[in-house]
């Protein structure tokens, strides 16, 4: 009997074939949907985005008047939702814990439930009425009701803050999400994979996707990485700041990433955003101590970990481009899965194209002929 080979985590398994996003982390590359990250992101609508995914082509003027009108004509919660939200709200749970519970009460809307199309508009549409919802009821305020005259991204700026953003907020906003849309075959899409081709509903896959990405070690912590560059505070302190902490063993969070070995590429498409930000904002100096401590800490971290090429990702410029936005940093996550989610149903498409259930195996290395005690 061949011994099967065991491959912890499913590290370079290959489980599914996909049109939709190709990682390469050795020379530092991104295609979503068949365009290079840098060229898509910051230049379409997320809407757009969304919609390349679901079609595999990006609309015209026609489709994507149309698609816009789909998601604000959802993007409305049922009642039901809205009490569990200010009784989350109530119990001050975390952000995300209220983003997955009321998720999962979206299938109240039965108008929808059971069509993976029209369930993946509703949580497309939904996801930012949600986590913008939530957090003013945990503020003490009320609810904004959803704009449909406005964009997606600007929609969910205009509901957290009451205010309708600037175009710079609001293509700031934009590119980060078409930046996170998609990444490969990572824990939460992977896990929205294999409950819907057990063919559960949308909405279920969404909200395992949800729960996948809850997890520190796949969601991760953009915060930090701010809180680092707000504690250096001068670009002068900055180097031997990051060399006390690397002495003490401890990690430069928005550093390091398990797939890329160079750049993160998001992270160029966000500090490009980030800087149009903050030069439109007129907050450069808090861009420029950014980009100094981001030297620093490649410099150094070549300097105490040789060979690792431990280089700036994802996290780093979505911490200083979210607060840009005045985003508190509980929202870093919702607001990533906020885009996320477009990537997460366009995969459950694709798996449901396949029929095929996910089922790997595993080894067991239990006892055997166990006997029972009198």
């Amino acid at each position: 009997m061949l011994t099967p080979t065991i491959k912890p985590g499913l590290e370079g398994v290959v489980a599914a074939e996909t049109r939709l996003s190709h990682v390469d982390g050795q020379v530092g590359e991104l295609i979503i949907g068949g365009y290079p990250l840098e060229t898509l992101a910051p230049n379409v609508t997320f809407e757009a985005a969304v919609y390349l995914l679901w079609h595999d082509a990006l609309p015209d003027s026609a489709a994507l008047a149309e698609f816009r009108q789909a998601l604000a004509a959802r993007r409305e919660l049922p009642p039901a939702t809205l009490a569990l939200l200010r009784e989350a709200a109530a119990r001050k749970v975390t952000a995300m814990d209220a983003l997955r519970m009321a998720a999962a009460s979206l299938s109240l809307n039965t108008a929808t439930t059971g069509d993976p199309r029209q369930d993946a508009l509703t949580a497309v549409a939904s996801f930012p009425t949600i986590v913008a919802a939530f957090w003013r009821l945990r503020q003490g305020q009320e609810p904004i009701a959803p704009n449909p005259a406005l964009g997606h991204a600007a929609n969910y700026l205009a509901m957290l803050t009451g205010q309708r953003p600037s175009e710079a907020q609001a293509r700031g906003l934009e590119t980060y999400l078409n930046t996170v849309i998609d990444h490969g075959l990572n824990a939460s899409t992977f896990t929205a994979r294999v409950i819907i081709s057990t063919q559960s509903d949308m909405i279920s896959a969404v909200v395992g996707a949800l729960g996948a990405l809850k997890g520190p070690l796949h969601g991760g912590a953009p915060g930090p990485a701010l809180d680092m560059v707000f504690e250096i505070g001068q670009l002068e302190q900055a180097e031997a700041y990051l060399r006390d902490k690397l002495e003490r063993g401890e990690r430069l969070m928005g550093f390091g990433h398990r797939i890329y070995k160079v750049r993160d590429p998001r992270a160029e498409v966000l500090a490009a955003a980030a800087e149009q930000f903050y030069h439109a904002d007129g907050n450069m100096a808090l861009y420029r101590l950014a980009q100094g401590v981001e030297r620093a800490a490649v410099r150094l971290l070549a300097e105490y970990k040789p060979g690792r090429n431990l280089q700036t990702n994802v996290e780093f410029y979505t911490a200083l481009l979210l607060h840009g936005l005045g985003l508190p940093g509980e929202l870093f996550t919702p607001t990533f899965a906020i885009g996320r989610v477009g990537g997460w149903t366009a995969h459950c498409f694709e798996q449901q194209q396949t029929g095929r259930l996910i089922r790997p195996a595993a080894a067991y290395i239990g006892e055997r002929n166990r006997r029972l005690l009198n």
